[in-house]
């Protein structure tokens, strides 16, 4: 019988989370992000995402972009998720390619 190597533990919290996150009722889409704390040598919860965004209005977006930017004579597209990321740092980034 093989033995896997364990360098880190899953802190209990995070697997009371992932748990519920795993039989959870919601539709709408999540994720949880993990890190490892170097520290503790565990895993542990780092950030949750969730989005409202109905599959529906998902599928409508994917379907719609490309005939958007075929349309628009577009040569360069940028996507977010979630307007909080839409900073200036992050225009700045994007359009440094311009320079």
């Amino acid at each position: 019988m093989s033995e896997s190597l364990v360098v880190c533990d899953v802190a209990e919290d995070l697997v009371e989370k992932l748990r519920k996150f795993r039989f959870r009722k919601e539709t709408h889409n999540a994720a949880i992000i993990m890190k490892i704390d170097k520290d503790k040598r565990l895993v542990v919860l780092d950030e949750e995402l969730e989005s409202w965004c109905k599959p529906e209005q998902q599928m409508m977006y994917a379907g719609s972009k490309n005939k958007l930017v075929q349309t628009a004579e577009l040569t360069k597209v940028f996507e977010i998720r979630n307007t909080e990321d839409l900073t200036e740092e992050w225009l700045r980034e994007k359009l440094g390619f311009f320079h």
